[in-house]
This record gives C-alpha cells, sequence and structure tokens, in this order.
C-alpha cells in the first residue's frame, strides 16, 4: 500500500500538453458542427469524406512534424507531390505498370530527400534556401513535363484507384430510402499506416529521440554523442519519401493531375504541423497531434463553406486566424507552464 501512496503521477509534457489541446478543440469544434450547422456533418461519411480529401496533406504532413522536430523546414514537399503525381501519370498514360509507377513515385521523393538532406546537414546550406530551390526546380520539372491537364487512362491503375473500403453499419439512410455504406478510399489508409509508422519511430525509437534532443538544443544533442548532421539527414530523407507517397496517393484520389498540382500543400502541411503542436523552434511535436490538426484545419474550412460563406478567400482568412490563434495559444500555455 506504501508503495501506491507514494508513486505520483508524471505531468504531460510539452509534446503530449499540446496535442492534448488540439484533439479537445477538434471535438469541441466538431460537435458544435453537428448541433448549429448539422447536415453532413450529422452522418459518420463526413469523417470519412475528410480523411478521403486530405490523405495525401496528412502524409505531407507528417514528414514536416519530423523535419520541424528536428528544427528545421521543408516548404518543397508540395512541388514534389505535383512532380511524383505528373511524372505517373505520363507513365501510366505511355503504358506503363501501377507497381513501377510505385516505385517511380517513391524513387523520385526520396531523390529530393537525399540532395537536401545532403546539403542542408553535410554543406550546412540554409534548409530554407535549399528547399525553395527545390520547390522553384520540381514546379519547374513539372511544367515541362505537361503544361496541360492530364487524365489517368490506365484501365489497371483505374481499377485500383476506384475501389473503395465500405462500411455498411457506419452508413446513413438517403433521401430516397436507400442505405448509403461510409466509404473509405484505400489512399486513407496508407495515410494511416504512415501516422503509425511515423509515431513509433517518434516515441519508440532512437532516431525519434534523437530528433527531439536535436530539436530542442543541438549543443547538448552533440554533447550527448548524438550524430546531428546523420539525424538531420535522414529527417530529410523521409520527408521526401513521404512526398513521394503523397503524390501517389493523391493521384489516387483525384486520378488526374496538372502543373499547379498541390498548390500551397507545402504551407497546409506546415500550418498543421503547428496547429497539432509542432514548434517552429524544434524539439516539441508528435505526429498524432499532426494528424488532429490536418482534420482541424479542414474541418473549420467545411464549417466556413456550410456556413455560406463559399468565396476561397474565407476559407484563407479563416485558415490566417486560426493559425494565429494556435501560435498564440502555444506561447501562452508554454510560458505559464515554464513559470511554474
Amino acid at each position: 500500500m506504501k508503495f501506491f501512496k507514494n508513486k505520483r503521477k508524471e505531468p504531460l509534457t510539452d509534446t503530449q500538453l499540446l496535442m492534448t489541446i488540439t484533439i479537445c478543440i477538434f471535438v469541441a469544434m466538431y460537435l458544435l458542427a453537428m448541433l448549429l450547422l448539422q447536415g453532413g456533418f450529422l452522418h459518420a461519411q463526413q469523417i470519412f469524406d475528410l480523411l478521403n480529401d486530405n490523405a495525401s496533406l496528412i502524409i505531407v504532413s507528417c514528414g514536416l512534424t519530423i523535419v520541424m522536430i528536428g528544427g528545421g523546414i521543408d516548404i518543397s514537399v508540395g512541388a514534389v507531390t505535383s512532380l511524383v503525381t505528373m511524372s505517373c501519370i505520363l507513365y501510366l498514360n505511355g503504358g506503363g505498370n501501377v507497381f513501377m509507377s510505385i516505385l517511380l513515385s517513391l524513387g523520385i521523393g526520396l531523390a529530393f530527400g537525399l540532395v537536401h538532406g545532403f546539403l542542408i546537414s553535410y554543406l550546412e546550406i540554409q534548409p530554407f534556401i535549399v528547399t525553395l530551390a527545390g520547390m522553384f526546380f520540381a514546379r519547374g520539372m513539372t511544367t515541362i513535363l505537361s503544361v496541360n491537364p492530364q487524365k489517368i487512362d490506365n484501365e489497371a491503375f483505374n481499377a485500383v484507384r476506384e475501389s473503395k473500403i465500405e462500411i455498411p453499419w457506419l452508413g446513413y439512410v438517403a433521401k430516397n430510402g436507400n442505405m448509403v455504406p461510409a466509404r473509405m478510399e484505400l489512399g486513407v489508409v496508407i495515410a494511416l499506416v504512415c501516422v503509425a509508422l511515423v509515431f513509433v519511430l517518434l516515441k519508440f525509437l532512437k532516431p525519434g529521440r534523437n530528433l527531439y534532443a536535436m530539436g530542442g538544443n543541438q549543443t547538448s544533442a552533440l554533447m550527448l554523442g548524438i550524430n546531428v548532421k546523420r539525424t538531420r539527414f535522414m529527417s530529410y530523407i523521409i520527408s521526401g519519401f513521404l512526398s513521394g507517397i503523397s503524390g501517389f496517393v493523391l493521384m489516387l484520389h483525384t486520378g488526374a493531375g496538372n502543373a499547379t498540382n498541390a498548390a500551397g500543400m507545402e504551407m497546409n502541411a506546415i500550418a498543421s504541423s503547428i496547429i497539432g503542436g509542432t514548434l517552429l523552434t524544434g524539439g516539441v511535436g508528435n505526429v498524432i497531434g499532426t494528424f488532429f490538426g490536418t482534420l482541424t484545419l479542414t474541418t473549420i474550412k467545411k464549417i466556413v463553406v456550410s456556413s455560406g460563406l463559399k468565396d476561397p478567400w474565407w476559407q484563407s482568412i479563416t485558415t490566417g486566424g486560426m493559425l494565429c490563434f494556435f501560435i498564440l495559444l502555444q506561447s501562452i500555455v508554454l510560458s505559464r507552464r515554464n513559470k511554474k
């Protein structure tokens, strides 16, 4: 009995605290939308639609979270996603097979990750400059491949794309009286697997712990014997690799591509990570928080549209306001916590 009396509950870490705040805000926001707006928010399919529409963004945000925890930044992920999508579409329309298109998407993403990681980690060039150059290069290459929108004509790929995971007991009854099952795309499964793998990396594996140490204080990480250059190199490789996966998942969702595909995705990914509790200064963040940060960001956009404000600038204004709110909230919470 004495053991149980003396046992104290460990306080939440900064990462856990910010993640908890994000999850609570998302749940409160969604419940409020259900009560006030009703409509599609009353059906489980709305949640699946959020996931279906944003599976590629979730994957890219996972990569950004890893980089940002290590104290870096990668603004090329949206352009790399666009390049992967266009390259795979042209390859498939030229008679290629689905398996090789997967390898092509992973290869492109990995190539960008290797180049960015080497320049940033071993040549010590600023991450913003390197990834900005990567963004321009990827956008330019996408335009060279095709300036016109492209639609996938490959039958094998379209068969994979059109397959859905149906969950009948989460469906709803339509106006005509028919039962409509909830549908989830394959890209959502890929996104959830990526979230789970990144969570394991950051939570349980040594490279993940090294990332937190490096992002928190690089000098202390060096004194602890952590290979900072190799850890940072690894973070950009993973980010590029996930961008390649994101491009393929985006292609699965849209079945088409153009030169401006995934425009602004990198900014949405950064916003999702910040809303999820990842600090730009590094050392704090969690991929589960990023996952809910993405859902929070997309939910507020749905709420704005459902409220009748369908002009695109209202979504941008709302996103900016929400981002400022979360940054201010994080600053207040962490400053009060540090004082205590």
